[in-house]
């Protein structure tokens, strides 16, 4: 199945052997894109889904890596929702972070405009 919505996360596709699977055109960007399929392994785990392997696929670069969301991961991610909890109960807005990749970002009028 492709584009398959599941609560707040939008995965790519689920193969047959159940791999989520996420496409992306260049891997400038490889390590935020292993976080967000790292995310949506770990999303699913708290759905009751064990025993999820993640993929990124690069076609135009003929790549695929493999992604596993280790028990550090886990930490990592529910320390991160905390930071973002924090942001969001917070009165301070946070200053902006200024580098080039802002203008590629999904959240770009979140901070800019």
């Amino acid at each position: 199945k492709k584009e398959i919505q599941i609560g707040p996360i939008k995965i790519d596709f689920i193969d047959n052997k159940g791999i989520i699977h996420e496409i992306k055109k260049t891997p400038s960007v490889e390590e935020a894109h292993a976080w967000q399929v790292k995310y949506y392994i770990w999303y699913l785990k708290q759905l009751g889904v064990e025993n999820i392997k993640g993929e990124i696929d690069y076609p135009k670069l003929k790549k695929r890596t493999e992604i596993e969301l280790t028990p550090e991961d886990e930490k990592e991610i529910e320390s991160i929702l905390q930071k973002i909890n924090s942001i969001i109960t917070s009165e301070e807005i946070p200053g902006t972070i200024n580098k080039s990749i802002c203008k590629k970002c999904s959240y770009y009028e979140l901070c800019y405009v």
